[in-house]
């Protein structure tokens, strides 16, 4: 039976289970022209939420139901970033969700229920509550990307989700039944002790393998990204922005758990840092070298994100608590960058016109100079100019590369961060000196919340570039202890 911490402890994930449910049963009764209701509804619950993170978090790290449950300084970071994106997603897909005729209670209980999966994954202290945590949020994204029923797009984008998200959970479920057969437990700090002194070496290292396929597909690293391009493309875009920003969050938490809590003994850690490094490698170049060739604004963001998530297995293979702070920054960065990028797309398109091709940004600046040049801030960032919050995120994982003795990896990651430039700077040049194409000349009208929530999430990116010390300073607290 569990007591009355254990039920403390998860107080926020309690919550917001209760409030998805609530939320649903509103919606049945609630007439479609009440459903702003809702939406504003369930912003205050993530921000409650938000709320009850951080107020009842522990000083020291605290654990429930015989440990599989974490509540520590690094899972707290985490979570808030996961609320605010998809508080901020809320806000950005309204009106688009409004237009398309998709503005249904649906979208927002699924969505909540895929940020509890990632509360649970963050904090798992278990092989099992990770399982349970990955597949809460996988099943609620794949419903998500099929949120638009008419279109084939969306239901070949979730088919494709659907079926390599299974393989990829069958491998990492594989590993960890190996890795359980190896040293007989299943708890993550019990496993850091076991594995020291295992008997069965090559099962483990078998086991390990398996679950770095999982933690790769996760993160959308290549050469497990298959499915991020069809998926951003196919996906609403009110749903390719969600995909694109929290649940990088997530995939960050849970190799931490596995790799760190689970196998960060260096007689082990040492075999899953080449993994990562090699993923690493493979994930800057096939990110960035395709990303040049598309035409398709989602894809080109697609490819991004792959490249992204090269730099953020840069600092998770330095294996030190330098690297996981400067990952986790880096993960909190593209959150935020994912969003503002997303979110301008979503400024822009209306009904029965998407914004999907990197030609409809022609001549943006004569049209609407504002947006246009929160667009610019948000792609300098992605690019990592300074003094811009990417730059510093890129900086702080080079860094820990250098600190932890892999100097040639650092190499790789700033060659590939100069040939990064061209296509987001080709977005700045379409912008701002190409003529609009015909058919995209109307003036965008975003909806007064978008603008001035957009507004204020491109500008922390400007801010965070001269203020990126106290959140710095806040990720390496949390490795520290």
């Amino acid at each position: 039976m569990p007591n009355m911490n254990d039920i403390l402890i998860l107080l926020p994930e309690l919550y917001l289970v209760v409030a998805a449910c609530v939320l649903l049963l509103l919606d049945a009764f609630m007439t479609p022209a009440r459903r702003g209701v809702l939406h504003w509804l369930s912003i205050g619950v993530l921000l409650i939420a938000m709320y009850l993170v951080v107020a009842g978090q522990p000083e020291q790290t605290v654990t429930a139901f015989n440990g599989m449950f974490v509540r520590d300084r690094v899972a707290e970071i985490l979570k808030v970033f996961a609320l605010l994106s998809t508080a901020l997603v809320f806000v950005y897909a309204r009106p688009y969700l409004i237009d398309r005729k998709l503005y249904v209670g649906e979208f927002y209980t699924l969505t909540i229920f895929a940020v509890i999966g990632i509360m649970l994954l963050v904090s798992a202290g278990n092989l099992l509550t990770v399982y349970l945590g990955l597949e809460l949020l996988t099943l609620s994204s794949y419903a998500l990307v099929a949120l638009n029923r008419d279109s084939s797009l969306s239901s070949e984008a979730a088919i494709k989700y659907f079926v390599l998200g299974a393989l990829a959970s069958g491998m990492l479920l594989y590993g960890m039944s190996m890795v359980y057969g190896a040293t007989g437990t299943l708890d993550l700090v019990q496993l850091h002790t076991a594995a020291v002194h295992n008997t069965m070496p090559n099962l483990l290292l078998f086991g390990l393998i398996f679950m770095i396929v999982g933690i790769g597909f996760k993160l959308g690293a290549a050469p497990f990204h298959m499915w991020i391009p069809d998926v951003y493309q196919g996906s609403p875009t009110a749903v390719t922005i969600f995909i694109g920003s929290a649940p990088k969050l997530a995939a960050f938490g849970m190799a931490y758990r596995l790799l760190e809590s689970g196998m960060g003994d260096p007689s082990i850690a040492h075999h899953w840092q080449q993994m990562l490094a090699v993923l690493a490698v493979l994930s800057l170049a096939i990110g960035n070298l395709v990303a040049i060739v598309q035409t398709n604004l989602k894809r080109v963001l697609a490819y991004s994100t792959i490249s992204h998530m090269g730099y953020l297995l840069l600092g998770l293979a330095s294996a030190n608590s330098e690297g996981y702070a400067a990952a986790m920054f880096y993960a909190i960065s593209y959150a935020l960058m994912g969003t503002a990028a997303f979110g301008v797309i979503l400024a822009l398109a209306r009904a029965g016109f998407e914004c999907e091709e990197v030609d409809d940004l022609k001549g943006l600046n004569q049209r609407s100079p504002w947006l246009a040049f929160l667009m610019l801030l948000v792609m300098f960032s992605l690019a990592g100019v300074p003094p811009m919050f990417g730059f510093f995120a890129k900086l702080m994982v080079l860094q820990a590369a250098v600190n932890a003795g892999m100097l040639w990896l650092a190499i790789v990651g700033a060659v590939f961060a100069i040939i990064g430039l061209y296509y987001y700077l080709r977005v700045v040049k379409v912008m701002y000196f190409d003529k609009p194409v015909e058919g995209t000349e109307h003036k965008p009208q975003a909806d007064v919340s978008l603008r001035f929530v957009l507004s204020l999430n491109a500008f922390a990116l400007l801010v965070m570039g001269f203020c990126w010390g106290p959140l710095l300073e806040w990720c390496k607290s949390a490795f520290a202890a």
